[in-house]
């Protein structure tokens, strides 16, 4: 659980823009927004790409509790409430912070963990995790990490849905618990190998054949050649 709040000190920024983004971006910062606890009073801050680097591969991950501490202000317990990133350098490139009060519950979506290896993978079967991330509902400091789903004991053609994953205290899972289908074993593929019924015809086809250069002898015609012999160029006298 996020039991753990780090320090993620920020710097207030004036200008806003596409221009002044990719500034900062060349200088090693990255801008951001950081909204109210009740969604309003949204502030232009930028931080040190090292520094949100490093509270967000922590432990915790993208769910971290942050005391974001903007120059000359207490600290204020946020979150991270959404993202973008660079779709070539995969780094992140604009913040979404959220001020919340640690007595209410927020939205977070989680990542779901398979452990265990399904008894249908041993007899061939292929496991498929079709859901990867749940919505839930906890105290910022009760949102889990990840939740585990044991999948040891799915046998070829089982699926497991968001009410077979066990619950957890304090946490409330958000999406539909039948029609979410967290896993699947999928009987293995069969491999169709090509007829040979034509190869074989085929074969005994040529088998019939002459060999290449042969010409085969016909039969002489009854009578062919009979009276060459002896026959004369002039009639008798």
């Amino acid at each position: 659980m996020a039991d753990e709040r780090l320090r993620l000190e920020v710097q207030e920024r004036e200008r806003r823009g596409s221009r002044d983004a990719r500034r900062l971006r060349r200088e090693g910062l990255i801008p951001g927004v950081i909204y109210g606890g009740d969604g309003n009073g949204a502030r232009a801050i930028c931080v040190p790409e090292r520094e949100l680097r490093r509270v967000l591969t922590g432990s915790h991950g993208l769910h971290a509790i942050l005391d974001v501490v903007l120059e000359g202000e207490k600290p204020r317990a946020s979150i991270l409430k959404d993202y973008q990133r660079d779709p070539v350098r995969g780094v992140l490139s604009h913040i979404d912070l959220m001020e919340v009060r640690l007595d209410r519950p927020i939205q977070a979506s989680v990542a779901i963990e398979l452990v265990g290896e399904p008894v249908g993978v041993r007899e061939g079967g292929v496991l498929s995790q079709v859901t990867r991330e749940i919505n839930v509902e906890a105290l910022p400091m009760e949102v889990p990490e990840r939740l585990e789903l044991d999948v040891s004991g799915m046998a070829i053609n089982d699926t497991l849905r968001l009410v077979d994953l066990p619950p957890r205290e304090g946490v409330t899972y958000l999406d539909d618990p039948e029609e979410t289908v967290l896993a699947n074993v999928t009987p293995p593929t069969v491999v169709v190998e090509p007829e040979v019924e034509e190869e074989e015809e085929a074969a005994e086809a040529v088998e019939g054949e002459a060999p290449e250069g042969e010409a085969a002898e016909a039969p002489a015609a009854e009578g062919e050649g009979a009276g060459s012999e002896g026959e004369s160029g002039t009639a008798p006298g």
